[in-house]
């Protein structure tokens, strides 16, 4: 049985715990334009109204906060930001589903949980696309599973609703196996680290920084990586409230996003000795976190959205979400996507 989500745990200006990270959707029809109407709420003069912007993270995305530029930038206009870090994405769309993050970094797979649970959400830009091998399927060293059709009958954790949840349906798949053929539990990271560790679950599906310390520090082998299989590469969500009503605060905090993930590509040996003090992880596994991902932001396309709505379907089809939804719901509006999407993105 899938255990129910808790409720999350935020932490602001919290340094990091060990590990943390990064899910994914589907259109059967194709995606012409975003047809969301614009709220009677927008104020189309400044683009600002928040005073605050509470922007979610997961450690492994933390270079954003850490480098400072978003503060930097949105100071001239009076406007602060607070950091709310969590274990998780499923976790951090739950946080903006009660009001406590207006936008935040997450895989492909949290927004669709939320979207089936009725948040109020909306794409605000995609991250780059990565390898997938940054996250896998990991098991035991000297464990007798060595395909994933050995996988049938096993009690395999995950985190519900995270990227992970799309990997471990997609593999199954590759071997021959349906979800239902397997003993699937819900934890939240850590919870799922001391599992494995312990030695309580026979296979355990997570990304990094996890991933890199299981492989390097808990004996752990990759029985399959999401090359191939999850590599949309996530996406920054904002509240639709926030979204139409601070369409310049989001442009100018996208750009300074962008131009982190930029630096980052270009300078990752400086982004390992930026975030090793606050990971407190060897800075050998903190390399192979940041080599195998890609950083910077791509703007919201129909292509991008046609195969998260895809995705979408498919947990839908398998009955893990309660219903079909439609991702374009979860869009802005052609006008609204040029207002908030900076040149610098919306040219790649």
């Amino acid at each position: 049985m899938i255990t129910a989500f808790k409720q999350p745990r935020v932490k602001i200006f919290q340094r990091f715990s060990l590990f943390v990270l990064p899910g994914l959707l589907t259109i059967s029809t194709t995606l012409v334009s975003c047809s969301v109407e614009t709220p009677k709420g927008e104020n189309k003069t400044t683009g600002v109204q928040a005073k605050v912007v509470r922007m979610g993270y997961q450690s492994s995305g933390d270079i954003v906060r850490l480098k400072g530029l978003v503060e930097k930038r949105l100071q001239p206009l009076g406007v602060s930001v607070e950091w709310a870090q969590f274990a998780a994405g499923p976790q951090l769309m739950e946080a903006m589903n009660v009001g406590r993050v207006d936008i935040g970094s997450v895989g492909e797979t949290p927004p669709i949980f939320a979207q089936a649970a009725g948040t109020s959400l909306v794409y605000v830009a995609s991250n780059k696309p990565s390898t997938g091998k940054g996250s896998g399927i990991v098991v035991q060293n000297n464990s007798p599973i060595r395909t994933l059709a050995d996988l049938k009958g096993k009690k395999i954790v995950f985190q519900k609703g995270s990227a992970s949840h799309y990997l471990l349906i997609k593999a199954l798949e590759e071997g021959g196996l349906k979800y239902s053929d397997i003993q699937a539990l819900s934890l939240p990271p850590s919870e799922a680290r001391d599992a494995f560790i312990q030695g309580k679950i026979d296979a355990w599906v997570t990304w990094d920084p996890y991933l890199a310390v299981a492989e390097k520090k808990a004996n752990a082998r990759v029985l399959r990586d999401a090359s191939g299989i999850s590599t949309q590469g996530g996406y920054y969500m904002a509240a639709r409230k926030f979204a139409t009503e601070n369409p310049k605060l989001v442009r100018l905090i996208l750009e300074e996003v962008d131009n982190t993930g930029q630096w980052a590509d270009k300078n990752r040996a400086e982004a390992v000795k930026l975030i090793a003090p606050h990971l407190k992880i060897d800075q050998d596994i903190l390399t192979t976190m940041v080599e195998r991902r890609n950083y910077g932001l791509r703007p919201i396309t129909p292509q991008i959205m046609e195969n998260q709505q895809k995705i979408a379907d498919l947990f839908a089809q398998e009955k893990i979400i309660p219903k079909s939804i439609n991702i374009q719901e979860a869009m802005l509006t052609t006008e609204q996507y040029a207002a908030i999407t900076p040149e610098t993105i919306s040219q790649k």
